[in-house]
This record gives structure tokens, sequence and C-alpha cells, in this order.
């Protein structure tokens, strides 16, 4: 048996483990990164391999899941999945052994829950449909000085990373390569983060100022934070909170490493004193589908609707910190209205002292009502909302 022929029996081996639960199971990539580590065989281009095709399989799993119902079929899904995998060196030779010579030409549309159709149907147009199916690129956002900026990018030539910076926000870099950027230099000083650029849009659309005391109400481990520190600079203060202590525990190991000194976690956030809150709220991930194609299939209106429903909850909890003539930022990472605009307007329908305030600077987004989208397709990033809202008095 050839090397490739036994790379395919392993992948259905694999995707066999999976099968019961990749319709079920939101935390399915844990459940990957386990069933992996846990090959012993595998070397770290083995492990890649089969992340992609795992990953193929979720991405277009409508198409290639019939194929493995029958053993006359598998050889279809293993040709299949090769021909729709990303082309990196892990995944070179076994395209080179499976892959057709073109790509199928099915209905693409139902590769995309249908009852998502009525949430967003912009996602089910030719080019952001195209988009939704790529894999999502790996963007770092820079956190040095200037001297350690052109260090970081210094380091990334030298290791022949292949990269590029945003044209729409100078410190965002994309990285064009398949890497790992964690043993790197500028990874373990801290002149580097792993963030989207559509997450790091969000707090740039603001207009931050610098000295200023905010709260971070739903940090996790704290990408967010961690910006916003940057931008309110060392005079400035972030107050980050989570009710997860694990995810507490990786921000504060993140700060650290950053040399953010100006964030403080904090348990019992302030009532008034904030110049800004951000309320980046659990959602149901469907700007996501692109890194966690998984969630298409796990995802339902039911879920959706249980999210919005937390999102007010949280919405109105923490906008109580804002000191009079602050702004409170809703944040989410979904493209549903029901967990977006819907949301903030509901907020805004109960007596409040908050109203919609204007962006500083929009990027080019897409206008939902009192707040921005950004669709992946615009800037190839991930799906974001955010919303700003300013406390009267």
């Amino acid at each position: 048996m050839s090397v490739a022929s036994s790379q395919a029996q392993t992948f259905l081996r694999l995707v066999d483990r999976l099968r019961s639960r990749w319709r079920t199971d939101p935390g399915l990539p844990r459940q990957i990164q386990t069933m992996l580590a846990g090959e012993r065989a595998f070397g770290s281009r083995d492990r890649r391999l089969y992340r992609e095709l795992i990953y193929t399989t979720l991405r277009y799993l409508p198409w290639v899941e019939p194929l493995l119902d029958s053993d006359r079929d598998r050889d279809a899904a293993i040709r299949l999945v090769a021909t729709l995998a990303a082309e990196t060196p892990a995944t070179r030779a076994f395209r080179a052994e499976f892959a057709a010579a073109a790509p199928p030409t099915a209905d693409k549309t139902e590769l995309l829950p249908s009852w998502f159709r009525e949430h967003c149907p912009e996602i089910f147009a030719d080019g952001e449909l195209d988009t939704q199916l790529r894999r999502a690129p790996l963007w770092l956002r820079l956190q040095a000085d200037a001297g350690g900026r052109a260090e970081a990018l210094a380091e990334f030539d030298s290791r022949g990373w292949h990269w590029r910076l945003s044209d729409v926000l100078p410190g965002a870099v994309q990285m064009l390569d398949e890497v790992d950027v964690t043993p790197s230099d500028a990874w373990q000083s801290g002149r580097i983060e792993v963030q989207d650029l559509g997450s790091q849009l969000l707090l740039e659309t603001i207009g931050i100022t610098r000295g200023d005391r905010w709260l971070d109400a739903c940090a996790g481990a704290g990408g967010k934070s961690l910006q916003l520190a940057q931008l309110l600079g060392p005079e400035g203060l972030v107050e980050a909170h989570d009710i997860r202590p694990a995810a507490l525990d990786e921000l504060s190991l993140r700060a650290r490493r950053a040399g953010a000194h100006n964030i403080r976690l904090t348990s019992s956030p302030a009532v008034g004193k904030y110049a800004g809150v951000l309320v980046d709220a659990p959602c149901s991930g469907s700007g996501t589908w692109r890194r966690s194609p998984h969630l298409k299939w796990t995802t339902t209106p039911a879920l959706v609707a249980e999210h919005a429903a937390l999102q007010l909850k949280l919405l109105r909890q923490f906008s109580v910190g804002v000191r009079p003539g602050g702004i409170l930022v809703y944040a989410t990472c979904s493209l549903s209205p029901q967990e977006n605009e819907n949301v903030v307007a509901a907020f805004l329908a109960t007596p409040t002292e908050f109203a919609p305030a204007p962006f500083a600077r929009t990027f080019g987004l897409t206008p939902r009502g009192p707040g921005l989208l950004v669709f992946p397709s615009r800037y190839d990033t991930d799906g974001f909302f955010v919303a700003l809202l300013q406390r009267q008095r």
C-alpha cells in the first residue's frame, strides 16, 4: 500500500470516530485536537494533514457525508475531500494522489444551513458564499512599538514566513503560510498576538481615548483586553471580568507575556465609573463558520434565540458600569440580526439612559441598525458585529 493510500485509510478511520458528534457537539475542535494528539505514530506534518482533511469534511459536510455511508462510495469521499482541501505542504502529496482536476459543480448553497437564509441572506450570494467555503487566514496583531514591530517582521523574514500588512489596519499582519507562531521570539516576547483582523477592527471603530478606565465585561482569554490595553496606553486601565476562571488564567499569562501592566482582573465591576464598557457577548458564532465549520451543523434557530436572551441580559447587567457621557460597546461574532441589531433595539426599547453614538471610523463596514457588520469577504476575516451606545446622563 502506498503512503497516500495508507493516509486515506487513516483519514477514514478518524472521521468514523467523529461522525456521531459532528452534528451535535459544539466542542468538536477539542475532540479533534485530543484525537490527533493521541495518535502516537503521527508527526507534526501528519497532524496538519489530517486536521485539514477533517476540517474540509466539516466544511463540505452535505457533499461528503453521504459518501461515507457505503464502502462503495468511500473512495469517492477520499477523492472529493482531497480535491476540496487547501494546498499546503502537508496536503500536497495526498492531493497529488487523489484530487480531481476540477472541483465539483454542485449547488454551493447546500453547504450552509438552509434555515440561516432568513437570518443572513447575504452570505448565500456568490462572492460571500465563496469566502465562506475558504478556510480563514491567520491574522496577528502587532502590539510592540515601532522598533519591536520591525524586529517581529524581520524574524518572520528570517524564518522564511510570507506575510502582508493589512491595507486597512497597518498593525494587523496576515500570515500567508501555514505556520505556528508560538515558538517565535516575537510571540514569546509579547510583540505579537493572534487576533483576527475583524476582531481588531471593532475597537478601532470607536476612537478610544488614551488614559481612560475601561471594563471588558466578558473578557474570556483576553484578546480584546490586550488590544484595549494597547489603545489606552500605560496610563489607562482595563478591568477584565469573566465568570470562567480558566479563561482569566489564560488572560493573565498573555498579559504578562505582553507586558500589559494596565490590565487588572476584577470579580466585582464598579458601577458608574468606566469611560467605556465592552460587552463582547457569548454568541452562536455564525461569523466564525470559516474557522469553525462544525458550528454550521451544531447551531440551531433555538440556540440563536437562547443566545439573544442571554446577550440582552448581559447588556443590561453591565451597562450600569458606564459613567455619564461614557460609552457602551456591544459586540458579537455572529451574523444573525437576532443576536445583533435586534438585541440592541430591545435594550434601547426599555427606559434607558443610552442612545446610539457615531463611530469614529467605519472602515467601509456594513451599517446594521445602530451598529456595523463585518462581512468575512470584506477584508478576508471572520464575521463580527459592533454597536456603540453613549450614556446621556
